[in-house]
């Protein structure tokens, strides 16, 4: 049963007009995207969260401002790695004097400066790994617009056809509409998964959120205790 309606669909596709098939291509190269997309930032999720845990396990154990250079040189090429190299470069040029001497502590107000900068450095990260994912809200919004337009075009053509065989019987509407409808279907197909892939990556950004806070917090206690004057 299921190869006949396969046939069956298959072959309304196939007696479609050029404007129900151009839509049914766009709905189609969308949802391929979407996947491609969604299995992408699936596989730099797991990789990027393996990363994190590493990194804020060797942070437990840094006790000096070498260890913590050593930490960042062994994570470099990570996500974490680029938030050490960035937040100690700014660190360096904090303790950088005009002569050319290192401080030996930070003030107050140099600390929080530091700070700042960390929650920075989180923010900018946060939002590239939001990269892509404005295309799934997009698709789940714009996919169902897309078929309902390839019905109502459907339905026209339908009407049409009606008019020009002078005839509303079942085997003269029945096509028409069978082949409107199938974009409506291909709209929902598409839209309902991108929907789904969207809600899951924005849970994903939110659990990255939650492993920099911990990170941050690891590095700024550590920057407080060591260059607190």
């Amino acid at each position: 049963m299921k190869m006949v309606m396969g046939n069956s669909m298959w072959h309304l596709i196939s007696q479609a007009d050029a404007v129900s098939k151009f839509v049914l291509l766009i709905l189609l190269s969308m949802s391929v995207l979407c996947w491609a997309l969604f299995f992408y930032k699936l596989i730099l999720f797991r990789i990027k969260k393996n990363q994190m845990h590493v990194a804020r396990k060797a942070m437990k154990n840094v006790t000096s401002f070498e260890e913590l250079l050593s930490v960042a040189s062994e994570q470099v090429g990570t996500l974490p790695g680029y938030f050490f190299s960035r937040n100690l470069t700014f660190l360096k040029s904090m303790l950088a004097t005009p002569e050319g001497v290192a401080k030996k502590g930070l003030s107050i107000s140099e600390l929080e400066l530091v700070q700042r900068h960390v929650d920075q450095t989180v923010e900018d990260i946060l939002h590239s790994e939001e990269s892509y994912m404005p295309f799934f809200s997009i698709t789940a919004a714009i996919a169902p617009l897309i078929g309902l337009f390839g019905t109502v075009w459907g339905l026209v053509h339908a009407f049409i056809r009606i008019s020009e065989l002078q005839s509303a019987d079942i085997a003269t509407v029945a096509p028409g509409i069978a082949e409107a409808l199938i974009t409506t279907l291909t709209g929902l197909v598409v839209a309902i998964p991108a929907f789904v892939m969207f809600g899951y990556c924005s849970l994903q950004v939110r659990k990255l959120d939650r492993y920099f806070i911990g990170l941050s917090d690891q590095f700024m206690f550590f920057v407080q205790r060591l260059m607190t004057k």
